[in-house]
């Protein structure tokens, strides 16, 4: 353990995001991601659910501010309801960083660019359209 980092940030966590560089992306995955199938550096966090994970996160990662939507969302498909966990991203995102712009691509959009990410975390998120990909920035 270390002092002022959240428990759920694993050893292998806190090494991925400490690795990651300016542009560099991390997906948080929903309990339905097939996050190892796209990328091979994935992280286990099963047991957590998204939004504390992205909060953990958050609290040492800053989104990038040099892109007109530093967070991506896997849109929902037309007709349906935009997902209620949205509104806990949304609220999570703002208590770190102000002002975030959003992009919502399709599925395999979002699986995509899934692949290109420096890593995935994997997690017990049971929500629907729960997955989160964040674009890291400058300090």
């Amino acid at each position: 353990m270390l002092k002022g980092i959240s428990p759920l940030i694993s050893p292998q966590l806190l090494k991925t995001i400490a690795e990651m560089g300016h542009g560099d992306e991390i997906v948080i995955g929903d309990a339905n991601f097939p996050a190892k199938s796209l990328n091979p550096n994935n992280i286990r966090a099963d047991g957590h659910g998204v939004v504390e994970l992205l909060d953990a996160i958050l609290a040492l990662l800053p989104l990038d501010t040099y892109v007109e939507a530093p967070v991506t969302l896997m849109a929902v498909p037309d007709g349906q309801e935009k997902p209620a966990i949205w509104e806990s991203f949304t609220k999570t995102i703002e208590k770190h960083q102000k002002d975030i712009k959003y992009q919502y691509v399709d599925r395999m959009a979002f699986y995509e660019l899934s692949k290109k990410a420096y890593a995935t975390v994997a997690t017990g998120e049971r929500a629907l359209y729960a997955c989160i990909i964040l674009k890291k920035g400058v300090i």
